[in-house]
């Protein structure tokens, strides 16, 4: 039998079922549908300020690739069934198909690549925590930005505006926050 990657979770509850993995997963889930809800409007753009960046990366280190995936997958997969989970509430197919919906399809990518370096040791030092989680982040424009381009029919700079430079000084801090909120083995 192939052992299982090492993320935190495994080393501080290393041994639990399937039923504990479902309500980590819906946990993690639930977490991003209660970070959406902090949610701040820019009258300039369709994309709100949220804390959603900040347990997507969260969740991903804390739970690894494959559960961090099915938790953020999960997550969108209510929206797009009709769960107020999203930003302001919102709800359904539209907001994928919308400006903002390659950030979301992005909070999957993010939380599978963050959970991925997680398994690989990042999230045992601050440090590297914080680098595996601003590479979630990156992913998350990677897909957000070129989307919200296409739907909005931007230019790369007016994209940029809208999507990217008024988020980033929040995003620092957010990171910031999520790799300090890991715990550390050994206390450290």
């Amino acid at each position: 039998m192939k052992a299982e990657a090492a993320t935190l979770r495994l080393a501080l509850f290393p041994r639990i079922g399937h039923l504990a993995d479902a309500v980590l997963v819906l946990a993690g889930a639930g977490l991003v549908a209660a970070a959406a809800q902090v949610s701040v409007p820019l009258p300039f753009t369709p994309v709100p300020i949220t804390g959603q960046t900040f347990a997507v990366v969260l969740v991903g280190a804390a739970l690894g690739t494959l559960r961090g995936t099915a938790s953020l997958a999960l997550y969108v997969l209510a929206g797009m069934a009709g769960a107020p989970v999203y930003a302001h509430h919102s709800r359904g197919l539209a907001v994928v198909t919308g400006a903002t919906g390659g950030y979301l399809v992005g909070f999957v990518l993010a939380a599978a690549i963050t959970g991925l370096l997680a398994e690989r040791r990042w999230d045992r030092r601050f440090s590297s925590a914080l680098g595996a989680m601003l590479t979630g982040n990156v992913v998350i424009y990677l897909v957000g930005l070129p989307w919200l381009a296409v739907d909005l029919g931007t230019s790369l700079d007016k994209t940029l505006e809208l999507g990217l430079y008024p988020f980033v000084p929040g995003d620092i801090v957010k990171l910031y926050l999520a790799a300090a909120l890991l715990p550390r083995p050994g206390g450290r």
